[in-house]
């Protein structure tokens, strides 16, 4: 095998590997056991709210991301935010 096939079959591995990570982010499991660690639900309802917004939502779980350093897909952020509106905020966005 030469160096140029090793390298195209390394970066299609790490492609692949890639793909099928994004794809299999379940944000129900993911907001448990990552997002359940620091807080309850409780912060989603409470009165007043902080994230009063859909693009404040998406800033809040983007500074999560950040502060935990677990440098997230933008797509499995993404579906985290969404979980998060269907389930707890239900902003139009």
């Amino acid at each position: 095998m030469t160096q140029l096939q090793i390298l195209l079959t390394t970066i299609t591995l790490m492609l692949m590997a890639a793909i099928t990570t994004a794809a299999e982010f379940d944000a129900a499991s993911y907001h448990d056991a990552r997002c359940m660690k620091c807080h309850g639900t409780e912060v989603y309802t409470r009165d007043p709210r902080r994230v009063n917004s859909f693009s404040a939502l998406e800033g809040q779980v983007a500074r999560c991301d950040a502060n935990l350093g677990t440098k997230l897909f933008p797509e499995d952020l993404a579906l985290l935010v969404d979980h998060l509106n269907t389930n707890f905020y239900k902003f139009n966005n």
